[in-house]
Parts: structure tokens; C-alpha cells; sequence
């Protein structure tokens, strides 16, 4: 693990796989952290990608901002990440909250994103009781902290048949959700309800984009990503069955052989 001061925060990190390789940067979604990512690094490097997966502002061990931080916030913490790792492009992927931050990258960073990877997310801005509800779900981590929460939604973030089938990556979740500093949880809730539209960034995309999507996700749904690929006529669509909300963690071998296809035929560049 590695650290570095950006805009005011300290950013814990990994950058893992031979530092000539094709950047690979991995945003995690909320309430999780750098590890939510730990099978699609080890693939990704053995294959010889330069993979950096940061923990954002307010989740794992980085700093925590109380109060509001906007997903542009969390866009412009890892472009100034990128800065002092000396990676100018990369390919930038992020999953549910973490796809939101891709597309603000896109969005602000356009030059600096080799192509995209977006799994589990939606691009529409909130709505009105989305919004409610993200600043009362905020209320409620900061007055009760985080494990009454995380107890209520294991069975949304994975797959309900996969809390009982895979032992392990639920614990594994649970303990993400659980150790989330409820102050970094509540800032970024805050911030994601006030989020852009990200539908005219899409459009307007031309770098390659790969939406992944849980077959049994219940939070952005199949159709959501379809409806992201109608944006992105050029997107490869993939839906990784057994899985839901996480589908990198629930089917990590799948899902790896999405992302790895898709990076060989779509994103030719140094690969170790």
C-alpha cells in the first residue's frame, strides 16, 4: 500500500503490475474500498497491466472530508493521483458509485481516459426522492453508524443466493461496509445526490467503453445497462451471470475474462 497528499487529502493506494504496462485504474463504489478490487488486480497484473486502485476520499484509509463531496471531488482526486504516478492515460473503470466517477472523468478528463469500463451503474442524474432518500440514509450512518446498514442491504449488494453460497465474499463485504468511517459514507451520499446527468458525456464518447452488469443486480438492473449501450452504440455489453450488484467479486473469474477480452481487442497499448 502507498499514500499520497492530493488536494489537501491523503489517498491510500495500491499499484500493483510492471509500472510499463497499460494503466488500469479501478474506482470501488460506496461504502467500500481498494479491495472490493483485489481478483481483478491480480488478473490484470499477471497479464501485465499497471493496475492502481485507490481507496477515495472517505473510504478505507484515506482521509475523510465531512460534510458534502461531490463525485467532480472524487474525478479530480484521482487526476491528480494520475499526475503524480506520471500516468498521463488510462483505462479508468468503476462499479456502481465508482462507474458515476468514471463517467465524471470522462466527463472532466475525457484526454486522460484510454476507454471506460462501467459495471453496475447508471448514468441519469438523481431524482427527487433519490435524493431525499441519499440525505436520510446520510442522516441515519451519521446518528447510527454503519452495521445496521450494511446487515440490511448484503442481500442487494451481492446476489441474495450468494450471501449463503459464498461464505467468504460476504464476509468480505460486510467487513468493507461495516469499517467505512460513517462521516466519508454520508459526505459522498450527499454529494452522489446532487449528481449530473451523465447521458450527453456518453453520447458524446468515442473512446471504447465496456458495460459489465450482474444478471441479477437489483440496484441498476440489466436494463439500466442496456440503456447505457444505447447511448454508446459502440459499447460491448456483457452480463455476468451468478451474480448481482458486484459481479467482480461474486464471479471474479467471469468477470475477468470480460474485462481481459475486452481490453486485448478493444485497447491495444504496452502490456507487459
Amino acid at each position: 500500500m502507498s499514500r499520497a497528499t492530493v488536494n489537501g487529502a491523503t489517498l491510500h493506494y495500491d499499484d500493483t503490475g510492471p509500472s510499463t504496462g497499460l494503466p488500469v485504474l479501478l474506482i470501488h463504489g460506496h461504502p467500500f474500498n481498494r479491495t472490493l478490487w483485489a481478483p481483478q488486480s491480480g488478473a490484470l497484473a499477471a497479464a501485465g497491466y499497471r493496475v492502481v486502485t485507490p481507496d477515495l476520499r472517505g473510504y478505507g484509509d484515506s482521509d475523510v472530508t465531512p460534510g458534502r463531496v461531490y463525485l467532480s471531488g472524487f474525478a479530480d482526486d484521482l487526476a491528480g493521483l494520475m499526475d503524480l504516478l506520471g500516468i498521463d492515460q488510462a483505462v479508468v473503470g468503476g462499479v456502481s458509485m465508482g462507474g458515476q466517477i468514471a463517467m465524471e472523468m470522462q466527463r472532466r478528463y475525457a484526454r486522460r481516459v484510454r476507454a471506460l469500463v462501467l459495471s453496475d451503474t447508471s448514468a441519469p442524474a438523481e431524482t427527487a426522492e433519490g435524493k431525499a432518500f441519499r440525505n436520510r440514509l446520510a442522516d441515519r450512518l451519521l446518528s447510527d453508524g454503519m452495521a445496521g446498514y450494511a446487515d440490511e442491504v448484503i442481500d442487494k449488494m451481492l446476489a441474495s443466493y450468494n450471501v449463503t453460497a459464498l461464505p467468504g465474499v460476504a464476509a468480505h463485504v460486510l467487513a468493507m461496509m461495516r469499517a467505512t468511517d460513517p462521516r466519508g459514507a454520508a459526505a459522498a451520499l450527499r454529494g452522489r445526490a446532487e449528481r449530473p446527468d451523465y447521458r450527453e458525456t456518453l453520447a458524446a464518447t468515442r473512446c471504447p467503453v465496456l458495460i459489465v452488469v450482474g444478471a441479477d443486480d437489483v440496484y441498476t438492473t440489466v436494463a439500466d445497462a442496456e440503456a447505457i449501450g444505447r447511448l454508446v452504440p459502440h459499447a460491448t455489453l456483457s452480463v455476468v451471470e451468478g451474480a448481482g450488484h458486484l459481479p467482480g467479486a461474486e464471479q471474479p473469474e467471469r468477470f475477468n475474462r470480460v474485462l481481459l477480452d475486452f481490453l486485448r481487442t478493444h485497447v491495444p497499448g504496452p502490456v507487459a
